[in-house]
């Protein structure tokens, strides 16, 4: 599958890793779709939010 691509985005605090998806999401080029977003989270003394974001480049529509 040619331009798919992968990012993984981490935090400490389940706010902050909003913050960054969000940050990151309106980032993108408008010829880029999400495909899927994965979440995880890893335990301990301090818990480590995790999410998997995958995403493809599009051509536009053409009329």
């Amino acid at each position: 599958m040619q331009g798919v691509r992968f990012r993984v985005i981490t935090a400490n605090d389940p706010d902050i890793l909003e913050e960054r998806l969000n940050r990151f999401v309106e980032n993108l080029p408008e010829d880029v779709v999400l495909v899927e977003v994965r979440f995880a989270v890893a335990g301990g003394p301090s818990p480590l939010f995790a999410a998997l974001v995958q995403y493809k480049e599009v051509e536009a529509w053409k009329d």
